[in-house]
């Protein structure tokens, strides 16, 4: 096939989840009950978090981001795959999917990073409470979500540049519900040798360092929580993170199985399967995980309802 150069590929076509006709109005309904449970899940987090004057503490303060970027992320791939799907329609414009590529991994990005903070954070708590106010002071609360903010713009306008400069053959389906950097490798008639190697070694930096983080803080609060005399004391630490310590290895374990097998995968719909569960289940849980399991907020809830 003769390439084409990249500023004639028009439009690509995102297949989505599934070919059969029949199973299109299930998908509907069921993506856009989940994109409503998320955002207005997510929402009402925030909208406790910034009215009960109890939740005005780091912890929280983290939480209603998480939940802001979660709503963002969901929304960067839901609402265009409902649009095509009630549409018939399959295409996304070139500028459009690597407008939506950006914003997916700046979201992506941004998640990771604040799981990571929200990680230190509860590590400050247990292994150091008596400084915990003033380490975790607002300013370098603000500061921590800015820096995450910034390095996750960075990582996206990598990604973007990168794919950019990639030359497309007449072939523009991608296997798929939205357009991720993966995919748009598999489609490319250039070399992306070189792409495939800096896109995962910019994976291990904006991935793996937060979750060495994550690890490294978690090691640290076990030890803490070890050192607790009393069996009460030890639950009532553990109990601060055991939620925080679930959203991740939600996220983390979709993600990276994704991500991971999508070099040896036969089958690139199964991919996009697989992705459903960090694109839309883990935003869509992460309020129920929180409220379900966090004494605060159902309290707050309990406040706001008397």
């Amino acid at each position: 096939m003769e390439p084409q150069n990249l500023t004639t590929v028009s439009e690509f076509l995102l297949l989505g989840l599934s070919d059969d006709p029949e199973l299109q109005p299930f998908l509907f309904g069921l993506f856009l009950s989940m994109y409503l449970v998320t955002v207005l899940g997510n929402l009402l987090i925030i909208l406790v978090v910034s009215s009960d004057s109890h939740l005005h503490i780091p912890m929280y303060f983290f939480l209603s981001n998480l939940s802001s970027v979660d709503i963002c992320f969901i929304s960067t791939t839901i609402p265009k795959m409902l649009v095509n799907i009630q549409t018939h329609s399959k295409s996304i414009t070139y500028a459009g999917c690597l407008t939506q590529m950006s914003f997916f991994f700046l979201f992506g990005c941004l998640d990771n990073l604040l799981l990571a903070v929200m990680a230190y954070d509860r590590f400050v708590a247990i292994s150091h409470p008596l400084n915990y106010p003033v380490i975790m002071n607002p300013c370098l609360c603000g500061l921590l979500v800015l820096v995450s903010f910034f390095s996750s713009l960075l990582e996206s306008q990598i990604h973007c540049l990168m794919v950019s400069q990639l030359t497309f053959c007449t072939n523009v389906e991608i296997h798929h519900f939205f357009c991720d950097a993966p995919q748009l490798l598999h489609l490319a008639c250039s070399d992306t040798s070189i792409n495939t190697i800096l896109m995962y070694f910019i994976g291990a930096i904006f991935g793996g360092v937060p979750l060495s983080g994550i690890l490294c803080s978690y090691t640290r609060i076990v030890s803490s929580i070890l050192r607790v005399p009393s069996t009460g004391g030890k639950y009532k630490a553990f109990s601060t993170c055991g939620s925080h310590l679930l959203v991740v290895c939600l996220f983390y374990g979709t993600g990276l199985g994704v991500y991971l097998s999508s070099p040896i995968s036969p089958s690139p719909r199964k991919g996009a399967v697989a992705s459903v569960m960090y694109t839309v289940v883990t935003p869509m849980l992460n309020p129920f995980i929180y409220s379900l399991r966090n004494r605060d907020i159902k309290r707050a809830l309990w406040r706001m309802n008397g």
